[in-house]
C-alpha cells in the first residue's frame, strides 16, 4: 500500500496563494491519493476559504502574458502555449485588456491557461468583462480552483504515490488541457476506499464536482454572506400539470434536499451529483424569517425550469437579501 502524502503549508502554498487554504490543506493532510487530496481541495476552497483568501490567492498570479523573469515556473509552464502564440499586437491587446479588467473588478484577470492560445484568452477575458462583478467573483474562483487541481497534479506527480514518467520534477505533466482532464479525470474514475480525510461522502454518479443545481446567500444590507438560512430544493413531480401562476396547488412538489448555509453563505449538497440532471420545474427556497426576524419576507421561494437542451450544465441560483428586498441570477 502507498505511503499517505503529507503535505505542509510551504508545498501547498505553491499550488494556491491563499494562506488560509494552504493551512486547511495542510491540516487535513495526509492524503492516501491525488483524489483525496482533489476532494479535500474542492471542500476547502468552496465551502471554507471566505472571499478575501479567493482575493490573496488571486493575488499570488501574474497578469497572464507577463514575460517578467521573477514569474514562477509554473506560471510560465501553464501559459506557454498563450506566450507562444502572441504576436506584438496581441500582447499589446492582452495588457490593455489586463489593465481594464483590473480597474474595474480590482483583481488579476484569473484563467486556466494551459492550452490556451493568446486569442482564446483575450476572448474569455472580453466575454467575462461585462459580467458583474459578484459574478466574476465567482467565475475567477473557478478559474482559480481548475489551476489548484492542475497544480496538485503536479505536486503529486513527483510522490511515490502516484505512478510517473520519470522520478523527477512537477514538470513531467503536459501543459495541454486535454491532459489535465486525462490525470485528474483519472484518479477520480477510481477513488480509493473512504478514509478520515475524505471530503464528506458524494452521492450519484458523474463526472461533475459539485451537484447541478448550487446556492449561495449575500446580506447586501450588510455587505457580507448570510450564514445560518435555512435552504431547501424541490422539484415538481405533477406530470399532468406544470407549475404556473395561474395554478395555486401546490402538492406537485417534491423535497430533494435541504441545508444551511455557511459561514461564507454558501449551502451544502442539495442534491445528487449527477452527469445529467432530470429535466423540469424545480424551486428553491430561503427560510429568511429566522435570518432577518424584522423583515418583510417570511420567506423566499425562487422556481426555474431545466428544459431538456439544459440537462448537462451547471444552475447556480444565488439569493441576495436585504430585509426589504431581494434579487437572483441564473449562474453558471
Amino acid at each position: 500500500m502507498a505511503t499517505p502524502t503529507t503535505l505542509s503549508v510551504e508545498d501547498v502554498l505553491r499550488v494556491n496563494g491563499s494562506r488560509r487554504f494552504a493551512a486547511a490543506m495542510a491540516a487535513a493532510s495526509p492524503f492516501a491519493s491525488l483524489a483525496d487530496a482533489l476532494l479535500a481541495a474542492r471542500r476547502i476552497w468552496l465551502n471554507e476559504v471566505d472571499v478575501n483568501g479567493w482575493l490573496e490567492a488571486f493575488a499570488a498570479h501574474p497578469a497572464i502574458g507577463t514575460t517578467s523573469p521573477s514569474v514562477p515556473k509554473w506560471c510560465k509552464e501553464e501559459q506557454s502555449a498563450a506566450l507562444s502564440t502572441a504576436t506584438d499586437s496581441t500582447a499589446q491587446e492582452l495588457a490593455e485588456w489586463n489593465a481594464k479588467y483590473r480597474e474595474k473588478f480590482g483583481f488579476v484577470f484569473m484563467i486556466c491557461a494551459s492550452g490556451r492560445t493568446t486569442p482564446e484568452v483575450l476572448a474569455d477575458l472580453k466575454r467575462r468583462y461585462v459580467n458583474r462583478p459578484i459574478v466574476e467573483l465567482e467565475a475567477a474562483a473557478r478559474e482559480e480552483l481548475k489551476i489548484t487541481e492542475l497544480r496538485l497534479a503536479k505536486l503529486f506527480s513527483s510522490e511515490p504515490t502516484v505512478p510517473s514518467a520519470t522520478a523527477k520534477g512537477p514538470n513531467i505533466q503536459s501543459d495541454k488541457a486535454a491532459d489535465r482532464i486525462r490525470i485528474i479525470g483519472a484518479h477520480l474514475g477510481a477513488l480509493p476506499k473512504p478514509c478520515a480525510n475524505k471530503a464528506p461522502e458524494i452521492t450519484g454518479s458523474s463526472n461533475r464536482s459539485r451537484p447541478p443545481i448550487t446556492t449561495h446567500v449575500l446580506d447586501v444590507a450588510r455587505g457580507s454572506p448570510a450564514s445560518g438560512i435555512e435552504v431547501h430544493l424541490e422539484m415538481w413531480k405533477d406530470v399532468s400539470t406544470p407549475p404556473s401562476f395561474g395554478n395555486k396547488d401546490f402538492n406537485g412538489w417534491v423535497t430533494l434536499g435541504s441545508s444551511v448555509t455557511n459561514n461564507d453563505g454558501r449551502s451544502g449538497q442539495l442534491m445528487d451529483i449527477v452527469d445529467n440532471v432530470a429535466p423540469g420545474f424545480y424551486r428553491i427556497s430561503f427560510n429568511t424569517s429566522k435570518y432577518a426576524p424584522a423583515g418583510f419576507f417570511p420567506y423566499v421561494s425562487i422556481v426555474f425550469e431545466i428544459k431538456e437542451s439544459q440537462t448537462t450544465e451547471h444552475f447556480h441560483v444565488p439569493l441576495l437579501h436585504s430585509p426589504f428586498s431581494f434579487t437572483t441570477y441564473r449562474g453558471s
